[in-house]
Formats: structure tokens, C-alpha cells, sequence
């Protein structure tokens, strides 16, 4: 009888926010690691992280000139919040479904058991971030932690050993 080979499983990065809302009340960080647990998702490295309007300003440059970019860079000051790390096979995928739509209106309507419908407040005041891809989480990864290399950890998990 044949063996099959057993295909390694690639596992993908992305960062995660635990934005000042979430972090202020300490009983929702503990329900937030059972969610990522139930699904698999791995958290590689964490902290904590206070925000200075520069900060927030960089992270958001995008948005710069926006009607909401002040009230957004003003959220992210007002407390520390949570970087981390998640690893799984589908992990941006993963974790964006779990958090639900930016805005936590319409994910209470439309997805209501997603992270943003039961804990965010309003669409800037949202509780979470996800990396939209695999270059946006290396390059957002690099921002929060900047002695993590990610490269070096796709050749050390991602290896057919």
C-alpha cells in the first residue's frame, strides 16, 4: 500500500490591534484570546503599546485629510492598546472574519456574533485592525515590532521538516 505524503501546512502572519477600548476594560483582552483560541489562531508575540500623536499619525498617513482622521488619531492616543502577532494557515482571512465589518452598526445587523458587532463602538471607534494582506502584515509587523523577522520565521515554520 502506498503512503501518501503528508503537504506541510503554510502558515501565514498578520497583525492584529486590540485598539484602547478593548484594553481599557480588563475583562475583554481574556474574551477576545478564547475567540482567537476557538479559531486557531495563534499568537506569536504581543504587547503593549501607548501612542504618541505622531505615531498615530504615521500608522494612519492614509487617511490624512479625511473627516475622520483627527477623531481616528485621537482614539489610538487615548490609552494603551495591544499589538500582536497571529499565525495560521489562513490567518488574515481568519482574523478579519472574526473582528466583522469596520463598522460595528452594520456588523450587528449583518454579521452579529463577529468581534466589532459585539464590542465596537462607532465606525472610528471600531476595537480592532487587521492587516489586508500578506505585504501589509510584514510591513505593519515591521511598525509594532521591529526586531521580528518575518522572514526568518516563514523559513523556520514554514519548512518541510
Amino acid at each position: 500500500m502506498a503512503t501518501a505524503l503528508k503537504q506541510p501546512i503554510i502558515k501565514q502572519l498578520t497583525l492584529a490591534l486590540l485598539k484602547p477600548d478593548i484594553c481599557a476594560d480588563a475583562a475583554l483582552p481574556p474574551k477576545i484570546y478564547q475567540a482567537l483560541n476557538a479559531k486557531n489562531l495563534d499568537i506569536v508575540q504581543q504587547r503593549q503599546v501607548l501612542w504618541t500623536e505622531e505615531d498615530a499619525g504615521s500608522f494612519y498617513a492614509e487617511h490624512k485629510g479625511k473627516f475622520f482622521y483627527q477623531r481616528l488619531c485621537g482614539y489610538m492616543t487615548s490609552g494603551p492598546f495591544q499589538a500582536l502577532i497571529l499565525s495560521s494557515p489562513n490567518a488574515i482571512k481568519e482574523w478579519r472574519a472574526l473582528i466583522g465589518p469596520t463598522h460595528p452598526v452594520r456588523a450587528r445587523i449583518h454579521q452579529p456574533t463577529t468581534l466589532r458587532a459585539l464590542y465596537g463602538l462607532t465606525d472610528t471607534r471600531n476595537s480592532f485592525h487587521g492587516s489586508d494582506s500578506d505585504e501589509t502584515a510584514k510591513n505593519e509587523i515591521g511598525l509594532f515590532f521591529p526586531e521580528f523577522d518575518v522572514d526568518a520565521w516563514h523559513r523556520n515554520n514554514n519548512s518541510n521538516n
